[in-house]
């Protein structure tokens, strides 16, 4: 039996899709599975075992190679991308992705199942031959399950499969340790970027976050994510020394780090998902978005929000940005102590 499954990004959705790759490996064990996605979460899933193959989509790059008059490649690689996705004979494809841009790859497979949601989102519903309600008031792990209930999988306890190596292991000790952070010790991450404005907190109440818990805490700080600059803009507010990890992690050295971690600070983002996934507790900062939907999954976690008459309401620019600004240093300093205060007392 051959079996595809498209999730193409981002971090946090695919992560939420790996439960529903273990039950579908158990539900089907002797099944050839393939899961296509895109370049910037692909790591997340290379040589994962219930796997036998990824395919890699490099939707963005053709496009921007086309915004920018230069045809021959995208063209060329998009035309190779087809032929290995239609290699093989699919007795069934599962669309989590659900928007057309994973549709189309349905389309393109040539699958004889088509599974997916029975929402029209971006026309995406006309694509599939099989389709199951998508329930919105769940979590987005409990949704993607939703697909192996209908197949008749038993999904029992939700399983998060990353692969840290012992060579990632070593790596990432020896970066804190340069740092001078002892892994056998407490430490606090923090991850206080995110893709929508309005999901940000201010530089000004991390800076006074992180002082406070260095400070009172007598723990360290660790920044991490992509943004260098950003995150250099909250240190320069900074009275204590931190740590900033930006941009000197790959997505599975960041797993290994926050594994390592007492807890992670952060905004919602895919960080945040990590975490959780590898049983980290997560502090995490809401907004515009809803942490029933997607908040960190599982238990040990303290999600900080306003619940404001207009939130959740999920946009990507606003100009009060109410709902974040109104989160106190005290409040999310006191979620924090209750994670690494009993652990630096012990």
């Amino acid at each position: 039996m051959n079996i595809l499954i498209i999730k193409l990004s981002a971090i946090g959705d695919v992560i939420h899709t790996l439960p529903a790759l273990a039950a579908l490996r158990k539900k089907f064990p002797d099944a050839h599975i393939t899961w296509v996605i895109e370049e910037a979460a692909a790591d997340l899933i290379m040589d994962h075992p219930a796997l036998d193959r990824v395919i890699i989509s490099r939707r963005k790059s053709w496009l921007n190679d086309l915004k920018m008059g230069r045809f021959g490649r995208p063209v060329k690689e998009f035309i190779e991308f087809v032929q290995t996705l239609r290699d093989r004979p699919y007795d069934l494809v599962i669309d989590f992705h659900g928007l057309f841009k994973s549709a189309v790859i349905v389309l393109l497979s040539g699958g004889r199942r088509k599974l997916g949601y029975d929402s029209m989102q971006e026309l995406s519903g006309l694509f599939y031959s099989e389709k199951i309600p998508e329930d919105m008031k769940k979590h987005a792990v409990d949704r993607y399950l939703d697909f192996l209930r209908y197949l008749g999988a038993d999904v029992g306890g939700p399983e998060f499969t990353i692969l840290i190596g012992k060579d990632i292991q070593t790596l990432v000790a020896s970066l804190l340790q340069a740092e001078g952070i002892d892994i056998e010790k407490p430490f606090v991450a923090v991850s206080p970027v995110a893709l929508w404005e309005t999901k940000l907190w201010s530089n000004h109440q991390f800076a006074w976050l992180c002082d406070r818990i260095i400070r009172d805490m007598k723990v360290p700080v660790v920044f991490t994510g992509s943004e260098e600059k950003a995150i250099e803009g909250i240190q320069s507010f900074m009275t204590m020394p931190s740590v900033n990890l930006a941009g000197r992690t790959t997505l599975r050295d960041l797993t290994c780090l926050y594994r390592e971690a007492s807890v992670l600070i952060t905004t919602d983002s895919g960080p945040m998902h990590l975490a959780a996934a590898v049983g980290t507790p997560v502090v995490a900062l809401f907004g515009p978005t809803d942490p029933l939907r997607t908040g960190p999954y599982g238990e040990g976690h303290r999600v900080v929000r306003k619940a404001l008459p207009c939130s959740p309401c999920f946009l990507k620019t606003c100009e009060s940005q109410q709902c974040m600004r109104d989160i106190t240093v005290e409040e999310v300093f006191e979620a924090v102590w209750r994670k690494v205060g009993p652990l630096n007392e012990g």
